[in-house]
């Protein structure tokens, strides 16, 4: 549902003793004194964040071990994804399967009603602001520091890469017992307080990561988020949401490169149907909301539950509508309902 958010006061007339605001079932081409309004359907959100990790191998790895005692350094490039967090919640999509109209009788007031730009009620008589879920934008993270600046023209100088490496390490040993005499105050020229001392050391750190990533190698990130949006029409079991590959990332939900997500819907019908034949004699007489109903969301994957909860829709529930006399000159009543479902938030005279 779209953010923006628009408030219509229609105009006050003379008001008589017991008018009413009249609600009525919207027909698209007359033209009426009142407010057309929606009600929503409920949206299921799923953001998948996931991490792409490139590591890229150095220079000198296979030199690791024998210069710097460091093992199980990889000995080729490689990059793998990995799914770092899930988060769900509800959003509401207009209904056009539930239009209607606020109108005005003669010599009533009509309330203030807040809709959305889609045209779906969200309050009365009142305001309320709906809290937006942000959307992590995608971040890539590069880890690799420059070596070349800190290489020595002997190491230059070296013909084969054998010899670089151990030049290398042996300038990554000095680097490391410099900072140790420092750190003991044994060398004649100490920095000369504190602040200097931190500068110091930090360029010393900095010079021996560069250098040693030229034997461990060094890794990117690329962070992602994904939002998939599913609104039910009825219980769902184990639906594959979306796939997602080790290799890949996301792909699409017919790639079997990719593991599946299974999403499951099962209405626990809370709410107590009107029969055909009630829906037939019904008169809108009021204010129209929704009675959502409560239904059972899981979210697995192949050998996991990732999300289990129960959660209201809209679509599986039905409407209700609020007494006339709520609305009358002179009321106070201040209405507020779910954006996502419909359904009475707060109610107040």
């Amino acid at each position: 549902m779209k953010r923006t958010i628009i408030g219509i006061c229609l105009a006050a007339m003379t008001a008589g003793a017991n008018a009413q605001t009249l609600v009525t079932d919207f027909t698209p081409g007359i033209a009426a004194n009142g407010v057309n309004y929606m009600l929503p359907k409920t949206q299921l959100k799923v953001a998948v964040s996931a991490m792409k990790v490139t590591y890229t191998q150095g220079e000198y790895s296979q030199y690791a071990e024998r210069y710097l005692n460091i093992d199980g350094t990889a000995d080729m490039d490689k990059a793998g994804w990995t799914v770092t967090g899930i988060r769900i919640w509800q959003e509401g999509e207009p209904d056009s399967t539930k239009t209607y109209t606020v109108k005005l009788k003669d010599k009533t007031v009509a309330p203030l009603v807040q809709l959305t730009a889609e045209g779906v009620l969200l309050a009365v008589n009142t305001e309320t602001e709906e809290k937006e879920v942000s959307i992590a934008n995608d971040k890539t993270t590069h880890n690799k520091l420059d070596a070349g600046q800190y290489l020595t023209e002997e190491i230059l100088a070296a013909t084969s890469l054998a010899k670089r490496a151990e030049l290398t390490a042996q300038e990554i040993l000095d680097i490391r017992e410099s900072k140790n005499a420092i750190k003991r105050g044994l060398v004649e020229s100490m920095p000369k307080d504190g602040a200097s001392l931190k500068i110091v050391l930090g360029e010393l750190d900095r010079q021996e990561r560069a250098l040693t990533q030229l034997y461990v190698g060094y890794c990117d990130t690329l962070t992602t988020e994904r939002v998939f949006t599913f609104t039910p029409e009825g219980d769902i079991d184990r639906n594959v949401l979306f796939r997602f590959s080790r290799k890949l990332g996301f792909v699409d939900s017919d790639d079997l490169a990719g593991e599946p997500f299974y999403l499951t819907i099962k209405d626990k019908h809370t709410v107590v149907l009107p029969t055909e034949e009630e829906k037939a004699k019904r008169k809108i007489m009021g204010l129209v909301y929704n009675m959502p109903s409560t239904a059972q969301v899981k979210l697995e994957s192949m050998d996991k539950v990732i999300y289990a909860n129960d959660l209201p829709f809209a679509q599986f529930g039905t409407v209700d509508m609020l007494s006339p006399s709520l609305f009358n000159k002179g009321a106070t009543t201040k209405l507020v309902l779910h954006p996502a479902t419909g359904g009475i938030m707060h109610l107040s005279q």
